[in-house]
Formats: C-alpha cells, structure tokens, sequence
C-alpha cells in the first residue's frame, strides 16, 4: 500500500511538472503569436499606406479640367484602390487637341504602374515613329513599344482622338476599346443624326499581337457637340432585367437627360447593388 501510494505520488509530481511546463510553453507561444500578430498589423498598415500613395499618384497625373473651349469634365472611380483605367488630353499644337482614355486588363499595383507610364508617355509624345496628330500611328507605336509579353502579360484598350480646331474635324482610333459617345448640339447640320458612336473597325487591344496597323476614321464636330469617352466600366452592369446595360443605353441616357459625368454615375449606380461597381468607372466628357 505504501508503494502504491509513493508511486502516486511520483506520478503526480510529474504530471504536475509537465502541466507547468506546458503551462510556461503556452504563454510563451501566447507571446509569440501577439508578437507576430502586432507585426501583421504594422504590415498592414504600411502596406495600406502605400496603396493609398500609389492611388494619389494615379489621380495626381490627371489633367486639370479645362474651361476654355474644348472644355473638359471627367470621373474616375476605381472599383478596387488601384484599377487600370486612365485618361489625359493636352494641345499638341496651336491646332492639334488630343484626347484620350485607356483600360489596362485586370487591378492592382501591375495594372496601375503600366497605365500611368502609357499615359506619361503620351503626354510627354515620346513615341518613335508616331505623329500624335495622326491617331493610327500612335496607337501602332504603342503596339510596337508595349508587347504583353514585356508587361507581365498584360494588355490595354485604349480610344485616341485628335481636334482639330481650324477645320472641326475630328479624327479617331481604337484599340479594343468600347465607342466614344458623340452627342450633337443644336448646330448640327439639316439631317445629321443627333448621336454617333465612334469606333473603328479591327483594332485589337495593344500588346496583344504584333505587328499590328490599326485604322483611324473622321467625323466632324460643331460648337455646341459633347463626346463622351468611356471605359467599359460605365456601362458593364446590370440593368432592367437583370440584362446588362449597354454603350447604346447610355448614350440614349445622357442624350435624354443632357447629363455628364456625376449623372451618368448616379445613373448606373441606380442599377448595381450596393458596394462598389464591378469594374473602374472612367468618362471623359469634351465640350466643343
């Protein structure tokens, strides 16, 4: 009996002395884990942090609207902190008003930086081998700089006009881009339709194939006419129906309800449930 109780005895000391020692093991792993923990939150937040500096950059390189004639208006709303649309215009010349807006495939930090560096190169016109008066030959140009298997496989849509102020001409390319909206104002010609897509046919996106010629086409414009350049954010959404809504809807929209950018927003926000649309909203809105 003595035995049996001496050897309890032992027993316990041991699991005595092993539940301390997993006792001290636990609030060394509880340490750890609050240790790490704090480092996650710290990550976090210079990471979201930095995120929030890239976003900035992204609408800190966006032209200032523009009062004089063409007058300008424009939203952007990315559907995620960084998306890959963007859009710019500036005078090449004293004649020469280019316009332009493009949608890189896809979100993030690699969607953004490519964007902002088209852009950059755009409106700094170094593109070899380009007139930037010529809108065919600047979107071949940059096929030619931009192959996607240069830019981690990504590609972009991009639409590029160019005004011509002493003619009213405007002259137009597409890559894989949606149709800019044309919507004309009272001094329209006798019989000329009141809107007009603008799109050329055959265009693919840039970077996707080389060696690549892409067509430009012409129309002209009139005091009083507005061009709406849009991603296929502003319209990729589900409608009446559950049906998604179309270039062709909107342009009926803003025609009716003679709306720009913010209308055009509250419009399709109306149709898409709560939270953030599915794809970057980007309207750039030219007044002539």
């Amino acid at each position: 009996m003595r035995l049996d109780f001496a050897q309890l005895q032992e027993e316990y000391d041991d699991l005595k002395l092993l539940y301390e020692a997993m006792i001290e093991h636990g609030e060394a792993v509880e340490d750890q884990l609050a240790e790490q923990n704090l480092l996650l939150e710290r990550t976090q937040a210079r990471l979201d942090e930095e995120l929030n500096d890239a976003g900035r950059y992204v609408f800190s390189i966006l032209p200032d609207k523009r009062i004089a004639a063409p007058a300008t208006d424009w939203l952007l709303v990315p559907s995620t902190e960084l998306g890959g649309d963007s859009f710019g215009y500036h005078q090449i010349d004293h004649d020469h008003f280019a316009i332009y807006l493009l949608d890189v495939c896809g979100h993030g930090v690699g969607a953004a930086l490519l964007s902002v560096t088209v852009i950059n190169v755009l409106r700094a016109s170094a593109l070899s081998n380009a007139d930037f008066r010529d809108p065919s030959t600047v979107l071949k140009a940059l096929n030619d700089t931009f192959p996607m298997e240069k830019q981690n496989n990504m590609f972009f849509t991009i639409w590029y006009g160019v005004y011509k102020a002493s003619t009213g001409e405007l002259r137009y390319a597409t890559g894989g881009h949606p149709p800019s909206i044309l919507l004309r104002g009272e001094n329209r010609p006798e019989g000329t339709p009141s809107r007009e897509l603008l799109i050329t046919v055959g265009g693919v996106a840039i970077g996707a194939l080389s060696e690549m010629d892409y067509d430009s086409d012409v129309t002209r414009v009139f005091p009083g006419d507005r061009l709406l350049v849009i991603s296929d954010g502003t319209f990729e959404v589900n409608g009446p129906g559950d049906e998604m809504l179309s270039v062709e809807a909107l342009a009926e929209h803003a025609e009716k309800e003679g709306c720009g950018p913010k209308g055009v927003l509250a419009w399709v926000r109306s149709f898409n449930a709560e939270g953030p649309l599915p794809d970057d909203f980007s309207l750039l809105e030219i007044r002539f």
